[in-house]
């Protein structure tokens, strides 16, 4: 394997400060991409800004809240005027609102929370990112999804419905950028071993684990070394597709 497929190339990644973000971010860095973090915990942030730092790599934090748009905005500019362009875009900032929550207990501000940042999040991510990148022509960009959002998981209705959503705006944008030379692809996770799933209730996380032919939580590592294939040049022929890393629980 290419161990150097980013070099000389930029990638940012929301929600990068911990969990899959971090992992992809380090993995592409370890391949010689340049990177951006955005998150919204300034603290983790700084903390792993230091860690990539500690390493000799080229690294900007920005403090973003992905679903604020100007927020994005400053941070792709911000990004731009360290690095100069932008090849790769990760979004993979999420949260899973509520659990073992029926629609009947749902409240509407738990899942307009929920949307702000797993769709609406996306859709600024995606936007204003395919605009840096359509400038040159090329790019690839990843929008973590999630199992649920193609199966659906219940008493989890926000979660379920915004990760529906992200799996849309990836089939949508694959093609509205099929010709532009740039990629737009997903994943969708089963239950990977991250600080998200923490405040999971543990049947609701019992549940989901019982779901998952493997019998076993995916890693951050797995999840990385896929996101790296799929955001590398040598991934050509493959847009508006989900990919799936689910430990054989999807079943389209």
């Amino acid at each position: 394997m290419d161990n150097k497929r980013f070099e000389n190339q930029v990638a940012v990644i929301s929600g990068g400060a911990e969990g899959l973000g971090k992992a992809v971010a380090l993995r592409l860095a370890s391949e010689g991409a340049r990177i951006v973090l955005f998150d919204v915990n300034e603290k983790k942030l700084t903390a792993t800004v230091r860690v990539l730092e500690s390493r000799g790599i080229a690294v900007l934090g920005r403090c973003v809240d992905i679903a604020d748009e100007q927020a994005v905005k400053s941070g792709y500019k911000a990004a731009e005027e360290k690095f100069g362009k932008i090849d790769v875009v990760i979004n993979s900032a999420g949260i899973v609102g509520p659990t073992s929550t029926s629609i009947l207990d749902y409240t509407l501000a738990d899942f307009d929370r929920v949307y702000q940042v797993n769709l609406r999040g996306a859709f600024l991510i995606a936007k204003y990112g395919l605009q840096a990148m359509a400038v040159k022509g090329y790019g690839r960009m990843l929008l973590i999804a999630s199992i649920a959002g193609k199966e659906g998981n219940p008493f989890m209705a926000g979660y379920s419905a915004t990760k529906a959503g992200v799996i849309g705006l990836v089939k949508g944008l694959g093609k509205e950028f099929a010709e532009k030379g740039i990629t737009v692809n997903g994943l969708a996770p089963a239950v990977i071993k991250t600080a998200m799933n923490e405040d999971t209730a543990p049947e609701q996380l019992a549940y989901m684990t019982s779901k998952i032919p493997m019998g076993r939580l995916g890693t951050v590592a797995e999840v990385a070394a896929m996101a790296a294939f799929i955001v590398s040049p040598e991934n050509s022929f493959s847009t508006g597709f989900v990919y799936d890393i689910s430990g054989g629980r999807a079943t389209y």
